[in-house]
């Protein structure tokens, strides 16, 4: 026969046990919808402010692996920085549409674009445009070729251009395009001119 003592003390330690768990499972529970919260609490770029001017934005097509102008009207502040990063969030906008043509992964958004003499533009993605950005050559070019044409288009000094993710480099966009060279505008447009005539 068990020592009553000894029957106490597994009993107790089992309770123990349980209740740990229990515990465990619901501190678990919180810091997931803590952290939920804090992902969705990410502040909002405020809306453009300025006259709204016509501008050129290069929208990529995936159905037809084609990439055209197209004319928009939109508020443009009177900064070249500030107007470089409308433009670019103005061209992102269309691609998250409901009709869009060039769809990118959920929650994509232009984190921001910084303007360096001479020429040079750095355009910084945020995670979820890289991470949900769909796989191949072909789709990740039309995505570096649409931001890049739109930037020269609009913001003519701009003669190359660096692409980031969260402030950092990363080697790939989704796996093919290379994202640690510094891109040569004139070139990006022959590309343009290219993709606009192909059939």
């Amino acid at each position: 026969m068990i020592p009553r003592h000894l029957l106490i003390a597994v009993v107790v330690l089992l309770a123990t046990t349980l209740g740990m768990g229990v515990y465990a499972w619901r501190i678990r529970g919180r810091v997931e919808r803590t952290e939920a919260s804090a992902t969705n609490s990410q502040p909002v770029a405020p809306p453009a402010a300025g006259p709204s001017e016509q501008v050129t934005l290069y929208v990529a097509n995936d159905e037809g692996g084609r990439l055209l102008p197209q004319a928009a009207r939109i508020p443009l502040p009177s900064g070249r920085q500030e107007r470089a990063q409308e433009l670019l969030r103005a061209l992102v906008d269309i691609y998250l549409g409901k009709s869009s043509p060039h769809v990118p992964g959920t929650g994509s958004e232009i984190r921001g674009v910084y303007l360096a003499d001479p020429g040079l533009a750095v355009i910084d993605l945020n995670a979820a445009f890289a991470n949900g950005h769909r796989s191949g050559v072909l789709v990740e070019e039309l995505t570096l070729a649409s931001l890049l044409a739109t930037l020269s288009a609009n913001i003519p000094a701009v003669t190359r251009v660096k692409v980031l993710v969260d402030g950092k480099e990363r080697d790939t966009l989704a796996g093919h395009v290379d994202l640690t060279s510094f891109y040569d505008v004139s070139r990006v447009d022959q590309l343009v001119t290219q993709l606009a005539t192909e059939p």
